[in-house]
């Protein structure tokens, strides 16, 4: 949510929104029962950031997992056109980059795409997942 309308909201609700954010961050699975009651899965903060972006990103397989299963956007791209795929495989959190193949993310949106991450880092065992993907 960007900045000029999370200013807009109330402030326990943009209290809230702050919390949910820091519970993605930190790896808070409780933050999927949020979501089940109607939060948004795919809301984005200021930095275009979903809550499956900033969990994949912080390496939290557990919860990428959760977010997944009540609909999360898997390659839901940030403002900086990143995808969580991407940024787990830069991150080497090979149990995350492992929920979000077997939940179909594409390898090949974003900027650097996964592909070219796993090809930057030489991770050779990743590229044929992921080319294995794109067939």
């Amino acid at each position: 949510m960007s900045d000029e309308h999370t200013e807009e909201l109330p402030s326990d609700v943009q209290d809230l929104v702050h919390r949910l954010f820091k519970m993605a961050r930190e790896g808070n699975t409780d933050l999927v029962d949020y979501v089940r009651q109607g939060v948004n899965v795919d809301l984005m903060n200021q930095d275009g950031n979903t809550f499956l972006m900033l969990a994949a990103y912080r390496g939290h397989a557990d919860l990428v997992r959760g977010l997944i299963e009540v609909g999360a956007d898997v390659d839901k791209r940030n403002k900086h056109n990143q995808a969580p795929l991407a940024g787990a495989i830069f991150k080497k959190y090979d149990d995350v980059v492992d929920v979000l193949i077997d939940a179909g993310a594409d390898p090949t949106v974003g900027h650097p795409t996964a592909v070219e991450t796993a090809t930057m880092f030489g991770r050779d065992d990743l590229l044929e997942r992921l080319n294995a993907e794109q067939k």
